[in-house]
């Protein structure tokens, strides 16, 4: 029996998680998870599945490329713009970059203005956008007038967010950027 964690680890026999190869799906508790989850639950939940390429990750958890009725759900998730494509070599590395692609360039899923944002929809008058760097996960925060404003894109499935004040963003682990030192916001 297949249990769904999340939008990219899957639950076997009730005792053996076990990863989608090449997949990251957002966490539970940002922008997409829920989505990503559901997702997988509709594909994957109680079915039998055929396990392929299986290795352990940096961590040691255990993932593959996963197939249900002959269909690679790796490819599933990323088609439909619900998880990001992660680098690894697999025999199916070039379909399932492509499709994560294409995902992107659409604005599906996570790439959609729910998750992936350069303006404020829900509360307009909240600039300050909070932005974890890719290379460290350092958590920097950006307000108009910062050099990196204009193109600091808040991308909500990886815990970035809008505030309306520096302390809100502060509170929330983000620290000023650089190229904000010598401005203040109003």
């Amino acid at each position: 029996m297949i249990e769904v964690l999340d939008g990219d680890t899957l639950l076997l026999d009730g005792k053996e998680r076990l990863r989608l190869r090449q997949v990251d799906a957002p966490e539970l508790s940002f922008c997409g998870g829920e989505q990503a989850k559901k997702l997988m639950i509709d594909l994957a939940k109680g079915k039998r599945v055929v396990i392929k390429e299986q290795i352990l990750d940096q961590y040691g958890r255990p993932m593959a490329l996963i197939y249900q009725d002959g269909k690679l759900l790796n490819l599933k998730i990323l088609a439909s713009g619900w998880a990001r494509y992660h680098a690894d070599q697999t025999t199916q590395a070039g379909i399932l970059k492509e499709a994560a692609g294409k995902a992107k360039e659409e604005g599906k899923g996570i790439f959609s203005s729910l998750c992936y944002q350069t303006e404020n929809l829900q509360k307009p008058e909240c600039l300050i956008k909070g932005n974890v760097d890719k290379n460290s996960t350092a958590r920097k925060y950006y307000f108009p007038g910062c050099a990196q404003y204009e193109f600091t894109i808040v991308e909500k499935d990886l815990g970035e967010d809008w505030f309306c004040t520096e302390k809100e963003a502060q509170k929330a682990g983000f620290t000023r950027a650089e190229t904000c030192r010598n401005k203040t916001y109003h």
